[in-house]
């Protein structure tokens, strides 16, 4: 269909004006109706916050999104865009995006008046119908609305007390827009106050000037609650007239967290091709967010952001693959002792309270490794903490002995042998050293009786790893590799032994 290019023919064909959140309204109702998706890429939503949203849009409502880092609220703003018309008319050369049937400045005004209907259009596509401003505390009323420009007024030859010397700030140059401010607790609260009449009238006014200009505009804003109380909060006046606030949250369940990092993650071909990423490893990348969320020395005002994990299961799959490189090897797959790579991804993620800080980052970090390990093990193999138990009441009967699937694993750490896998150990060579251990590929058989020869090596190192975080047997990583021992004589041993840089003992 051809398009108009100017007034009068945008008259001939029909063309009716819409506001912006008439024109979302209907577009979005059209979707409804048809069980299209209205925001796509947007996982675990889909019975909260989702229909709160399109609740608020049909309703013509500005939006306030209020919840921690890293819950898709920016993202959530950006795709409201994809209600709106492909392609809007606007008048050529305005400044704010103006209707050619409804013009509002001097300009557009005067421009219809002398050409009328010759005035020429252009149509604006949707895509550049998305205004975003991050509050910060040096954000200026200028700014946002607007300012006199002597260098235009000296231009034009032109008094300040001539409106045409305006110019206008982001707000009014998004006019017809979905305009986003990003943490609104951020702006000083002189300039939350300058946005009243905006949300409430619709119009702005400049340094006293008589001019209303009735904008259209889709507002969303976005906070955090930690910003009520460390670094400002919205003025009350201001929250009393956006007319919707939506609470975001995390991921409610690890199936949700899997499909958000699946998506998110930036993988290289080549890396997908090389390297190997186990259900199990995902799971236990996904269970390290859980538990931060969860723990007494993470900060929960601040939140975890998905962000964690979608790093950390990058950078599993770089630690795995530059061992690869390293060996010369063609393919691998991310084991559990890879996860050790991930730490950076964690202590960058996480902000600790005053505890945690006492405790080191790096601690916390591998401590939330541990208890990802701890919690997932349960969902493979018997809970140790029921078999502990049982030997806790007394001397443990031969049937007990039985019963107890780990009993060959411990034992044979038990008689003073240990397991000593270094970080860069090439696949085959770990598959060896796992099978040394009596009893270990047993069980794994006993449980998993379908895993191929990898898997089964890689559920072989797991139950190392949760023996170890159920304190069954001694867990040591230095800087280049992990060791396995008894716990009893690790426990003697601890203070015989010298010291070691960047060691981390499970049992401390």
């Amino acid at each position: 269909m051809k398009r108009a290019n100017t007034l009068g023919e945008l008259k001939k064909s029909g063309y009716k004006s819409r506001s912006i959140k008439e024109e979302i309204r209907e577009n979005l109702m059209q979707r409804l109706g048809e069980n299209e998706s209205t925001f796509q890429g947007i996982i675990g939503y889909e019975d909260t916050v989702v229909p709160d949203v399109e609740r608020a849009l049909l309703s013509k409502h500005n939006i306030l999104f209020l919840g921690l880092r890293g819950q898709a609220k920016t993202r959530m703003a950006r795709q409201m865009t994809q209600l709106l018309d492909e392609y809007i008319p606007v008048i050529s050369g305005s400044d704010i995006n103006e209707d050619p049937l409804n013009p509002v400045t001097r300009f557009a005004k005067e421009l219809i008046a002398e050409k009328g209907d010759n005035t020429p259009i252009q149509w604006l596509h949707r895509s550049e119908r998305y205004g975003e401003k991050l509050a910060t505390p040096d954000v200026s009323v200028a700014d946002l609305i607007g300012d006199v420009d002597p260098i235009k007024a000296a231009n034009l030859k032109l008094s300040f007390a001539d409106d045409r010397v305006i110019h206008y700030g982001i707000i009014p140059r998004s006019n017809r827009c979905i305009f986003v401010i990003n943490e609104l607790p951020d702006l000083q609260a002189r300039i939350q106050v300058a946005l009243f009449n905006i949300l409430e009238e619709g119009d702005v006014q400049i340094r006293g000037f008589k001019v209303r200009l009735p904008l259209d505009i889709l507002f969303v804003f976005t906070a955090n609650p930690e910003d009520y109380t460390n670094r400002g909060s919205i003025v009350t006046p201001l929250k009393d007239r956006i007319q919707s606030q939506i609470l975001t949250h995390y991921p409610r369940n690890i199936e949700h967290a899997l499909e958000i990092t699946e998506q998110e993650a930036e993988l290289e071909e080549e890396q997908k091709s090389r390297v190997q990423v186990s259900d199990l490893v995902k799971r236990l990348i996904e269970q390290i967010a859980f538990e931060a969320r969860a723990s007494e020395f993470v900060d929960k005002k601040s939140g975890v952001s998905a962000r964690l994990t979608i790093s950390a299961f990058e950078n599993a799959v770089s630690a795995a693959e530059r061992r690869a490189i390293i060996n010369r090897e063609k393919k691998t797959q991310v084991w559990i002792s890879d996860l050790a790579g991930i730490i950076p991804s964690i202590t960058g993620k996480v902000e600790l309270v005053y505890e945690g800080e006492q405790e080191g980052p790096y601690q916390v970090a591998m401590n939330l490794v541990d208890k990802a390990i701890r919690s997932q093990f349960v969902q493979y193999f018997p809970n140790p903490d029921q078999l502990k138990k049982r030997r806790n009441t007394g001397k443990p009967s031969q049937q007990e002995k039985e019963d107890n699937p780990y009993r060959a694993i411990t034992s044979w750490f038990d008689k003073g042998n240990h397991l000593n896998i270094s970080f860069n150990t090439k696949d085959k060579e770990k598959q060896v050293q796992l099978y040394q251990v009596d009893g270990l590929h047993a069980l794994v058989a006993r449980y998993f009786p379908q895993a191929n020869e990898l898997q089964s090596a890689l559920l072989m190192e797991f139950v190392l790893h949760g023996l170890a975080s159920y304190s069954l047997i001694s867990k040591k990583i230095f800087e280049s590799n992990i060791e396995f021992k008894d716990l009893i004589g690790s426990m003697m041993n601890l203070g015989k032994e010298d010291d070691f840089e960047g060691e981390f003992d499970e049992e401390s």
